[in-house]
C-alpha cells in the first residue's frame, strides 16, 4: 500500500479522532466543558499522527496543538475559550459537522484568552466559520468543509473551479490544478449563505506539498463518488455510514452469504431452510391487526405453487417497490403457514427480476452479482438497495483491490500458507474459489477470512511484542524480595496462603528482583484471594523503603480495600494505609496528600485521584491496578509517571478467557489463582421468573429467620422513563420495607450517595443492624460480609454472566450454605431463548473460568469488558471466540519476528514497519499502560 501523503482525505482521517469529544460536548452543551478530560495529550497525539499528511498546512497543525496546551488544568472559562479556538483551527483543516462548528460561535468572546494554552497568533489570523450548510456532516473524512481556509483569501478567489476528472485515476490528484492563494484574512469573515469554502485550494496545497516531497496519493483513499454509478445522493448515504473512501468499501466485508446458484420452486423449498424462489406477485394486501399493520404478498412460481411473503414491520417505500404482476426473486427462511396451510417467508430479501428497462436478468455469474452465485449480503444501508451496493462494491473490488499491498513478511506468508491480501479481499466480497466454503458456512470463512483475520491479529500481537520488549529493556527497580522477607510476610497474615497464592507470590517476588520493571497480570476466580497476594507484593516494596499504590475503579471498592488492608495489618504499627479519593473533603484530602508526599503513607489506596497532578508520591515503587480495563489509558499512564518506572501488578475482578487475555494483556506475565481458600461453602443458584417471586422470598425469609443477612441488587438507582419496566433501588427498598419484610431493618447503598452515607450504610450492614441491604452494582466487588448468605438479583437478564458471578461471590464467605436467586423481569420478553441460555450457565456451574468463556461467546469482547476504555482493539474481521487457532499462529509469528528483528530494521520488514506505524501507532502506544 502506498503511503497516502498527498490526499486531503488522509489529513481528515488522521484528525477525525478529535471530532468524538467535540461531538460529545456539542450534545452536552458548552457549559459542561468540564466533562472533557485528557484533551491535551489527545490533541498532541493526533497532531503528530497527522503531520505526514499536512503539507503546507503544517502551521495550522501547530496552531491546533497550541490551543490545547494546558487545557486539562485550566479553569472553566479558559477551557471554553480554548474549545472555541480549537474548533476554529480544526475547521480550517477538515470539515466539521454544524453542531461542532457551533461550539466556536457559542463562546461569547471569540478571541482566545491570552494564557499558556491559547494561540498567540489566532487573534491576528482568525478563521472564519461559515454557516452556509445547515445540514450536519455525518462523516468527518469528507472532502468538503464548512470553514474557510486559513491559508487562502476568501475574497481573492470566490469561485474556485476544480479540474474535472470523471474517471477515477488513483495515481493522480484530480484537484491538483485548482487555484490557490496565500494571502491571509485579518478579520473574521461574516457567514455568507451563497459562498462555498475554497476546498480545491486546500486540496491543491496538500497535493503540491505531496508532489514536492515525492509522495504519491494513496489510490485507496479515492473518494467513493469517483466510482461510476455513485452520485451525490448515494455518496452522502455511504458517508453517513462511514464509507467515505474506496478503502472503506473494500474493508466493509459481507456479514453473511446466500447460495443463489440454484433456484427452487415452492414445492422444492424445505421447511426451516433458506431458499431462493423466483416468481410473479399475484396480489398484495395490507392487513390491519391488533398489534399494527401486516403486509401480505402472494408469490406464484413458474409451476403454479404459492408462497406467502409476510412483513410485520415495514416502510411505505416497500409497498411502492412491489406491484402486482412484477417478476421478483425472494430469499429467506421458509416456514410452515398458519395451521399447516402452505408455506411462508417472513421479511425476505426481495429483488426485481426485471429492471426498469425491461428484459429478465439472466442467472449468470458474469452478468450480475445478485444471481447465479454465492451472493454477499452486507449490512443494510438505508436508501441504498442491496443490489446497488453490490454493484458499487464490485467496482471497488475490480478497480482498486489490486492496490492492497501485502505488508506481512514473505516468510510469514509462506510458512502459514496465507493468500495475497488483494486476492483474499476479492474472494471475501465475491467468493469464487471459496464459494463452496462460504455457502456452507453462510458467513465469512475459509482462506479469505483466515488471511485477513491473521493480519489483524498479527498487528495487535506485534504491538504487544514490541511493548513487552520495550518494558524489558527499560531501567526499573531491583527489589531485594528475599526468601526471608517472603516467609516473614506470609507468616504475619491471619491465615495460611493456598498453593496457588504461594506460587503467585513467589513469581511476583522473582519479577521484583529483576532490574527491569515488572508487568504481571494476577487473575483468579471470585474469592480466590487476589488482595492477599497484592498485599504481599506491597509489603516487599515497603520493606525496601518504597511506597505501594492500589488504584481501584470505584470509591466503594477503594474503601473496601482500605478496610481489608488495615484489618490485615492491624498488628503492624509501623505501617500506615492511606485512602485518597475524589470525594474527600478539602481538609481530609490535603492531609492525605501530605502523608503520601512525605512518605508517611506506606500503602496508598485510591481511585483515579491517585493519578491526578495534585497527588505526589514520595517514592513510588509498586502500582497495583484493580480492574484495569475500567480505567482510561491516560489515567493509567499518569499513575506510571508518579515514580521512576514502578513495578506494575494488574488484577482482574473475574477470570479472563485465554483469547481475550492474549489480546488485551498479551505483553504481561500471568499468574492464575485456580483454587479457593479452604472453608468456602458451595452456593446454590436458582433462576425464578417474576411469577415465582414468592418462592424466592421464602428462601430469603428462611435465611433471615436463621439469623443470616441478604443482599437485594437492582440495575437502577431511581426509576427511568426510558426503562419504565425496570425496578429501581430506592423505590424497591421502600416496597420491601412496607409489603414484604415490614419487621426488618433494610439498608440502601448506591453510587449517588456520598462516601459518608455509603460507609455508614455498609457499617450498619456489617454490624448486623440492617438485615437486608438493597443496592446497585456498586457492591459487585470487594464487599465481604461472612454472615450474608442470600444474593437476590432483580432483572438478572440485564446483567452479564461475569457480573452475575461477581455478585454471587458476595455470599458464600462464611461456613453456612449460601443462595443466589436470579429473578427475571415482568414483561415476558426477558425470558427469551438468549436470556434462558445465559442464566442456565449460572445454574449449571460456579467455575468462573467456564462462565467467562461462555460470557465472551454470548456477548463478544466489547460487552464482556463493559467499557470502551479498556484498550481492546476493534476487529473488523477477526472473531476471538472462533479464531483462537489463528490468534495463536499470529502471536507466535509476531513474537518471533520481534525476537529476530527488535526494531524492525531489516529490509524485508520495512513495509510492515511503515504499515504498523501508520495504522496502529496512535491506538496501540497506550493500548495497555503498565
Amino acid at each position: 500500500m502506498t503511503r497516502g501523503g498527498g490526499a486531503p482525505e488522509a489529513l481528515a482521517l488522521a484528525l477525525s479522532p478529535l471530532l468524538q469529544p467535540l461531538r460529545l460536548l456539542s450534545r452536552a452543551g458548552l457549559a459542561r466543558v468540564a466533562v472533557l478530560r485528557e484533551i491535551e495529550p489527545l490533541v498532541q497525539r493526533v497532531v503528530e499522527h497527522a503531520r505526514p499528511y499536512a503539507g503546507d498546512l503544517e502551521a495550522g497543525l501547530d496552531r491546533l496543538q497550541e490551543t490545547a496546551r494546558g487545557f486539562d488544568s485550566a479553569p472553566e472559562a479558559r477551557r471554553r475559550a480554548a474549545i472555541a479556538a480549537l474548533v476554529r483551527e480544526l475547521s480550517g483543516l477538515l470539515e466539521v459537522p454544524a453542531e461542532i462548528a457551533a461550539l466556536a460561535r457559542d463562546e461569547s468572546d471569540p478571541t482566545p484568552i491570552s494564557d499558556p494554552m491559547s494561540n498567540p497568533t489566532s487573534t491576528s489570523n482568525p478563521t472564519s466559520i461559515s454557516t452556509s450548510n445547515p445540514t450536519p456532516t455525518l462523516n468527518p473524512t469528507s472532502n468538503r468543509t464548512s470553514t474557510s481556509n486559513p491559508t487562502s483569501n476568501p475574497t481573492s478567489n470566490p469561485n474556485p473551479t476544480p479540474t474535472s476528472n470523471p474517471t477515477p485515476n488513483p495515481t493522480s490528484n484530480p484537484t491538483s490544478t485548482a487555484p490557490t492563494s496565500t494571502s491571509k484574512p485579518t478579520t473574521i469573515s461574516p457567514p455568507v449563505a451563497s459562498s462555498r469554502p475554497p476546498v480545491p485550494a486546500r486540496r491543491a496545497a496538500i497535493a503540491a506539498a505531496a508532489q514536492k516531497a515525492g509522495l504519491t496519493p494513496d489510490p485507496l483513499l479515492t473518494p467513493v463518488d469517483q466510482l461510476r454509478g455513485v452520485g451525490p445522493a448515494i455518496r452522502d448515504k455511504l458517508r453517513g455510514k462511514g464509507l467515505a473512501t474506496v478503502q472503506d468499501l473494500l474493508l466493509n466485508l459481507p456479514r453473511r452469504y446466500e447460495d443463489r446458484r440454484k433456484r427452487r420452486t415452492v414445492a422444492e423449498a424445505p421447511i426451516g431452510e433458506r431458499s431462493v424462489i423466483a416468481g410473479t406477485i399475484a396480489w398484495i394486501d395490507e392487513v390491519r391487526a391488533r398489534r399494527g399493520r401486516r403486509l401480505e404478498v402472494r408469490l406464484r412460481d413458474d409451476e403454479g405453487g404459492y408462497l406467502m411473503l409476510l412483513w410485520f414491520h415495514y416502510r411505505p417505500a416497500l409497498v411502492q417497490r412491489l406491484r402486482t404482476g412484477a417478476r421478483v426473486v425472494v430469499s429467506g427462511e421458509v416456514r410452515a403457514g398458519w395451521r399447516g396451510g402452505g408455506k411462508t417467508m417472513s421479511h425476505p430479501d426481495v429483488e426485481p427480476l426485471e429492471p426498469a428497462g425491461g428484459g429478465a436478468l439472466p442467472f449468470d455469474p458474469s452478468s450480475d452479482d445478485s444471481f447465479g452465485r454465492v451472493v454477499p449480503v452486507y449490512t443494510d444501508l438505508e436508501g441504498v438497495p442491496a443490489r446497488t451496493y453490490r454493484r458499487i462494491a464490485r467496482r471497488a473490488v475490480d478497480e482498486y483491490a489490486r492496490h492492497l499491498a501485502d505488508v506481512l513478511p514473505r516468510g510469514v506468508l509462506e510458512r502459514r500458507e496465507l493468500w495475497p491480501l488483494a486476492e483474499a479481499v476479492r474472494e471475501a466480497h465475491f467468493p469464487d474459489r471459496s464459494a463452496d466454503v462460504a455457502a456452507a458456512a453462510q458467513r465469512p470463512a475459509g482462506e479469505p477470512h483466515r488471511r485477513m483475520a491473521f493480519e489483524e491479529l498479527f498487528m495487535v500481537q506485534l504491538g504487544l511484542a514490541l511493548r513487552r520488549r520495550g518494558v524489558k529493556v527499560e531501567p526499573g527497580i531491583a527489589f531485594r524480595a528475599s526468601e526471608e522477607s517472603i516467609e516473614r510476610i506470609v507468616k504475619s497474615l491471619p491465615w495460611p496462603l493456598t498453593r496457588a497464592q504461594r506460587r503467585s507470590v513467589e513469581a511476583i517476588a522473582q519479577d521484583m528482583r529483576k532490574p527491569e520493571p515488572m508487568n504481571r497480570l494476577l487473575q483468579g476466580d471470585v474469592g480466590s484471594g487476589k488482595t492477599a497476594v497484592a498485599l504481599c507484593a506491597a509489603l516487599l516494596a515497603v520493606e525496601d523503603g518504597y511506597q505501594a499504590a492500589l488504584m481501584a475503579p470505584t470509591e466503594i471498592l477503594a474503601e473496601q480495600h482500605t478496610r481489608s488492608l488495615r484489618r490485615l495489618l492491624r498488628g503492624r504499627r509501623d505501617l500506615h494505609v492511606e485512602l485518597v479519593t475524589g470525594s474527600l473533603g478539602a481538609r481530609e484530602r490535603a492531609h492525605a496528600e501530605r502523608l503520601v508526599r512525605g512518605g508517611a503513607a506506606h500503602i496508598v489506596v485510591g481511585t483515579h485521584a491517585l493519578a491526578e497532578e495534585d497527588t505526589e508520591f514520595h517514592k513510588l515503587g509498586l502500582a497495583v491496578i484493580d480492574e484495569q480495563h475500567r480505567f482510561g489509558v491516560m489515567t493509567r499512564a499518569r499513575l506510571m509517571k508518579k515514580g521512576a518506572r514502578p513495578d506494575v501488578l494488574v488484577m482482574t475482578a473475574t477470570p479472563i478467557p485465554r483469547t481475550l487475555a492474549l489480546t488485551l494483556y498479551g505483553d504481561l506475565d500471568v499468574s492464575v489463582l485456580d483454587e479457593l481458600p479452604p472453608g468456602r461453602t458451595p452456593i446454590a443458584t436458582r433462576v425464578y421468573r417474576d411469577a415465582q417471586r414468592d418462592r424466592a422470598y421464602d428462601v430469603v425469609r428462611r435465611e433471615l429467620k436463621a439469623g443470616r443477612q441478604a443482599y437485594v441488587v437492582l440495575p437502577l438507582v431511581e426509576e427511568s422513563e426510558k426503562l419504565a419496566d425496570l425496578k429501581a433501588a430506592t423505590k424497591e427498598r421502600d416496597r420491601l420495607a412496607v409489603e414484604v419484610f415490614p419487621d426488618l431493618p433494610i439498608g440502601l447503598v448506591h453510587g449517588r450517595q456520598s462516601a459518608q452515607e455509603r460507609n455508614e450504610a455498609m457499617d450498619r450492614f456489617v454490624r448486623g443492624e440492617d438485615r437486608i441491604l438493597v443496592a446497585t452494582t456498586v457492591i459487585e466487588v470487594g464487599v465481604d460480609v461472612p454472615n450474608a448468605t442470600v444474593m437476590l438479583v432483580e432483572h438478572a437478564e440485564r446483567f452479564g454472566l461475569s457480573q452475575l458471578h461477581q455478585l454471587r461471590g458476595r455470599v458464600g464467605r462464611g461456613a453456612a450454605k449460601s443462595h443466589c436467586l436470579l429473578l427475571t423481569g415482568t414483561s415476558g420478553a426477558e425470558w427469551g431463548p438468549a436470556a434462558r441460555e445465559r442464566l442456565k450457565v449460572m445454574e449449571d456451574t460456579t467455575d468462573g473460568f467456564r462462565i467467562a468463556e461462555a460470557d465472551l461467546e454470548l456477548r463478544g469482547p466489547g460487552e464482556f469488558l463493559g467499557t470502551r476504555q479498556s484498550g481492546m482493539p476493534d476487529f473488523a474481521v477477526a472473531e476471538l471466540t472462533r479464531d483462537q487457532a489463528i490468534l495463536q499462529e499470529a502471536r507466535e509469528e509476531a513474537f518471533a519476528l520481534v525476537q529476530s528483528d527488535p526494531d524492525l530494521r531489516k529490509p524485508e520488514n520495512a513495509a510492515l514497519r511503515d504499515a504498523f506505524q501508520n495504522r496502529w501507532r496512535g491506538r496501540l502506544s497506550l493500548a495497555r499502560v503498565g
